[in-house]
């Protein structure tokens, strides 16, 4: 259970950090509108208010956080942006998961 906690912690961390970043680059690149930054403000708020909520040490977790935040970029390169990750993408994102598994999960 405690896997599956983390695990879903780290993807709602990762979405929140992800839109935090989107949305400004929505206003820079693809001339949206300024009030994109409003709700890019909040996003990256509550993206540090969840990296608060793991009850190990703050390095540990936003070193395991790297590999969760590869796998959910890789699903918004797919889902928003419309590009099928290749092979190595997901063979990267399979080495990441080990990483995170190893880092927050191993015996201490």
């Amino acid at each position: 259970m405690l896997v599956l906690k983390t695990f879903s912690l780290f993807i709602l961390t990762a979405l929140a950090e992800i839109i935090g970043c989107y949305l400004p680059y929505l206003w820079l690149k693809k001339g949206g509108s300024a009030w994109l930054l409003v709700p890019a403000a909040v996003s990256l708020a509550v993206f540090a208010w969840l990296l608060s909520l793991h009850p190990t040490a703050a390095g540990r977790v936003y070193a395991a956080y790297g590999g969760v935040y590869i796998f959910v970029a890789l699903g918004w390169l797919w889902l928003v942006d419309g590009i099928r990750p290749s092979t190595w993408d997901v063979v990267g994102v399979g080495v990441a998961l080990v990483g995170m598994a190893i880092i927050m999960f191993a015996p201490r």
